[in-house]
């Protein structure tokens, strides 16, 4: 498994400081990780979800965002703690929204270079939209 820099929950940090971890396309991902379908509901299976360490989603294609969704609703409603790992047709390009979902790994896709993803992170440096943790807060000082 190759990593980027030291990971940080992507709760409460800023999008600079959440760091995106890299598992090679070879490289078999955590045993007892849980692979959840992309068309999974999430939602109706959070109790059961959120006491594992690891989950998995996955983009079988990537015009498919279905694994955006779920991971936003895994860690705004079910308040899942663990790690996500995007995995499946994952291009670099997707890594800032992918970082901004919630996910804290991604497996590439084949042909897929590390570096020109770690670039693809620096491309958004400031978000149109507030994240849904800084929202609550937002609301919670008024």
């Amino acid at each position: 498994m190759q990593r980027g820099a030291a990971r940080q929950s992507p709760r409460g940090n800023t999008m600079q400081d959440h760091h995106i971890a890299f598992y090679a396309a070879a490289v078999t991902l955590p045993a007892g990780a849980r692979v959840l379908d992309n068309t999974a509901d999430v939602l109706a299976l959070g109790e059961e979800l959120r006491s594992d360490s690891t989950l998995v989603l996955q983009f079988p294609k990537w015009t498919d965002g279905r694994a955006y969704s779920q991971a936003v609703l895994l860690r705004s409603r079910v308040h899942f703690k663990g790690e996500l790992i995007a995995t499946g047709e994952v291009l670099a390009d997707m890594l800032p929204l992918l970082r901004r979902c919630g996910f804290d790994a991604v497996q590439l896709a084949a042909g897929q270079s590390q570096d020109t993803a770690q670039r693809a992170l620096g491309f958004i440096s400031t978000p149109y939209q507030q994240l849904l943790d800084e929202r609550r807060q937002a609301a919670a000082e008024t």
